[in-house]
């Protein structure tokens, strides 16, 4: 799977079936080279004229599977309000 094809899915928060956006990119260990997590860009405010909010960053253990369209994650309830977007696992 590339990171192209990840980019195609839409991210799930698991218990409340919320769709949090689509990966955009990924966060790696350098000297490992294994993935520590997705992260997905904030999104739009008013058509991006001013400006975004900030990325969501989803630690790679918070990933439950990856389905042919979904990605399905398991976070935090408190941290995945839109205005507080750095999930910490």
């Amino acid at each position: 799977m590339t990171l192209h094809d990840l980019g195609r899915k839409d991210v799930i928060r698991a218990k409340t079936g919320e769709n949090l956006g689509r990966v955009d990119d990924i966060g790696f260990d350098a000297k490992t080279a294994r993935i520590q997590s997705v992260i997905l860009r904030g999104r739009c405010r008013l058509f991006g004229l001013l400006g975004r909010d900030e990325d969501l960053e989803i630690p790679w253990e918070s990933i439950l599977s990856v389905g042919a369209d979904v990605i399905m994650v398991e976070l935090p309830d408190q941290s995945c309000s839109r205005s507080s977007r750095r999930i910490l696992g």
